[in-house]
């Protein structure tokens, strides 16, 4: 089956979540436990996992667009603390307005 033959429906998504979530871990730990040679070294390493995370991303978000159900438990962390600023942001733009 070609990758562009998959069904993606709402356990597709969820794969992609945890997957997404599995890449912010790594990149965690790479922040905050490996230590480099040279800051170089960590942009590197850093922009390598950048590069495998952000099609997964762009495809969740894509399918999210494109109306595919997802649990909120199943989202990343990094797509929850992005949710609830965007929420915070609405909430004071209200109040503003």
């Amino acid at each position: 089956m070609k990758k562009s033959e998959l069904k993606q429906d709402r356990y597709f998504l969820r794969d992609l979540h945890r997957e997404i979530a599995f890449y912010d871990r790594k990149l965690a730990y790479l922040k905050n436990h490996t230590e480099f040679a040279s800051q170089a070294d960590h942009d590197v390493a850093e922009k390598s996992l950048l590069a495998k995370r952000n099609p997964l991303e762009k495809t969740a978000r894509a399918l999210v667009a494109s109306g595919v159900e997802f649990d909120d438990k199943d989202l990343p962390q990094s797509f929850r603390i992005e949710a609830i600023e965007q929420e915070g942001a609405h909430k004071s733009l209200t109040l503003v307005g």
